[in-house]
């Protein structure tokens, strides 16, 4: 049955596109490595996250990330997954407003004065704007419109570009169009990791009048320019005081009692100037309320928060109980802000 409030067609939709996508191999490794991992029977593992995804609106990712094979019916019940935030989005988020938040240039456009950083968009006529921009900051980073998880996202040093006018056209043909400065960030996220801009995901829901802070986590990279896990990045979850609840962890099995490079304990960690990026969020909520549930991304930098971008999809991100001992989610945070 559908939760309520959701309407059973998105569901369904949701997961026939899941089951011509399946991919059965994948599934049977994922079962493979819960079943090392917790010492339980593969056979039962199979059964248990096919149960789980068309029953329970669980994903195959998720049931490996909150490790669901040690966890009773009772604490699967308080985690969120992927599924229900899907569901959340197809009904929250206008599909006549998600295009600001899909095309990273409509992006800037829509939330200039939260961005607290130079850019520009490059195009066939501006090879000397983009040459005076980058030397100017002398490093920029440069996105293509459409992507996601980092991919599309590169770095460019003004000092290494020997031919402005065919660093322009490359640009162009790659579609790389979006170009802006690169985030300074607070000194207490450089300590962690310096080479890569840390950002804070803060997945929230605008009702209407107010902003309702649903989850906070922390990622951090490897030097790369990205803290996508695509790019080596992980996460640690974030109490409502901005406090890491553990060590980090990814969805390749990888745990991090300490940053790989400097050597930071990730359970130390504190969100700086926390108070503010609560603030920030509400007001960045209200700019498009016609799409509510979002997965913000935020850069606390040295005098408060700075945007990154918003995902209307906003995904998930939970507690690893492995990793925590925190066998419990943030689902009912989210039902009691949203009413399913």
């Amino acid at each position: 049955m559908p939760q309520q409030g959701f309407s059973l067609v998105p569901r369904l939709r949701y997961l026939a596109g899941r089951a011509r996508r399946i991919d059965v191999g994948s599934v049977l490794e994922r079962a493979k490595e819960a079943s090392t991992q917790h010492g339980k029977s593969l056979p039962l593992v199979v059964a248990d996250m096919l149960y789980q995804a068309g029953v329970k609106n669980v994903g195959f990712q998720d049931y490996i990330d909150y490790d669901f094979a040690i966890l009773t019916p009772a604490e699967r019940a308080t985690y969120m997954t992927h599924p229900v935030s899907n569901q959340i989005s197809q009904k929250y988020d206008h599909p006549d407003f998600r295009y600001i938040f899909q095309d990273k240039v409509e992006f800037d456009r829509r939330f200039s004065e939260f961005l607290r950083r130079d850019w520009m968009v490059v195009d066939a006529d501006n090879a000397d704007e983009l040459r005076a921009f980058t030397e100017r900051l002398g490093t920029i980073v440069t996105k293509e419109p459409v992507g996601q998880a980092g991919t599309g996202v590169h770095r460019y040093h003004a000092t290494e570009i020997e031919d402005w006018t065919a660093f322009h056209r490359g640009l162009l043909e790659r579609g790389e169009v979006l170009v802006e400065e690169v985030i300074r960030q607070h000194d207490d996220l450089a300590a962690v990791c310096p080479g890569t801009v840390n950002t804070t995901r803060v997945t929230a829901f605008f009702d209407g009048e107010k902003t309702h802070i649903l989850a906070m986590a922390q990622k951090f990279g490897r030097g790369a320019v990205s803290d996508q896990m695509t790019f080596g990045g992980f996460y640690t979850m974030l109490d409502e005081n901005g406090h890491a609840l553990g060590a980090g962890y990814d969805s390749h099995g990888h745990v991090h009692e300490v940053h790989p490079d400097s050597g930071v304990r990730i359970g130390d960690f504190q969100l700086p100037l926390v108070d503010e990026v609560t603030a920030f969020v509400d007001r960045v909520a209200r700019v498009v309320p016609q799409v509510q549930y979002v997965g913000w991304d935020i850069v606390v930098g040295p005098d408060g928060p700075v945007l990154v971008e918003g995902n209307w999809g906003a995904g998930v991100y939970e507690n690893k109980p492995s990793v925590t001992g925190i066998r419990t989610g943030h689902k009912p945070r989210y039902r009691a802000a949203i009413g399913f």
